[in-house]
């Protein structure tokens, strides 16, 4: 086992900028008193690791709905999808993952097809566990629709302490599942919107990681499935 590649987990660009600030504060902490100087370094390792960007194994079947995020499987509801995603006006199924600050913070798309709607919402940072957060709180929404014309929805929902939400893809773009889309700094959480009748196949309380745990399968019969690494 290469214990290099356990520590040192590669890193994504947008945290770059926030390791240097971190760096930078801990050294001029040096000169004021040693023990902010070792505060500062268990900051910066901590900042490191909140922008991770691990490789994982992407489940290759176009019927599942993978995760889009690491996190904790918080609510799960029949719920009339928001007008936005266009996805009707009938109750479908939400599966709501929650990411605490210590989860990877990248995003990844829950399946493959091209991205038809996105909407961006300012609003409030209420804590990203409750549920009115999904009506209150700032949130990037986008709709999949898959070749086989099924739709999926997802949407970034910022929370208490996060207060920037990153979205990679435009109207148009098309996207594989478990391919990187978007990442929410510090802490939030994100919204799966399942198709009318698909019903999930995680529990409450499911840990979740972004691109393996699959959420739900839009056939009947049980997939056979093969893994690639992205």
């Amino acid at each position: 086992m290469n214990m290099i590649k356990i520590v040192a987990l590669p890193m994504h660009k947008e945290g770059r900028k926030f390791v240097v600030v971190f760096a930078a504060i801990t050294v001029a902490l040096s000169f004021l008193w040693e023990p902010l100087f070792w505060l500062g370094c268990g900051a910066t390792v901590w900042c490191y690791y909140f922008f991770r960007d691990p490789v994982r194994m992407i489940p290759q079947n176009d019927a599942l709905v993978l995760s889009p995020a690491d996190g904790v499987v918080s609510l799960i509801e029949e719920v009339v999808p928001p007008a936005e995603l266009g996805l009707g006006q009938e109750p479908v199924t939400r599966v709501s993952v929650f990411m605490n600050v210590f989860n990877c913070h990248v995003n990844r798309a829950p399946i493959a097809g091209k991205v038809t709607q996105i909407t961006y919402h300012h609003g409030k940072f209420l804590n990203a566990s409750l549920d009115k957060a999904s009506e209150f709180n700032e949130r990037n929404c986008l709709t999949i629709e898959t070749p086989a014309g099924a739709k999926i929805g997802v949407i970034q929902i910022a929370g208490l302490v996060a207060r920037r939400i990153v979205c990679f893809v435009k109207q148009g773009d098309e996207r594989a599942a478990g391919e990187r889309f978007g990442l929410i700094r510090f802490g939030s959480r994100l919204d799966v919107f399942l198709p009318v009748g698909v019903q999930p196949l995680v529990p409450l309380g499911t840990t979740a990681v972004a691109g393996e745990t699959i959420l739900a399968d839009l056939s009947n019969p049980q997939p056979n499935v093969k893994a690639v690494s992205r």
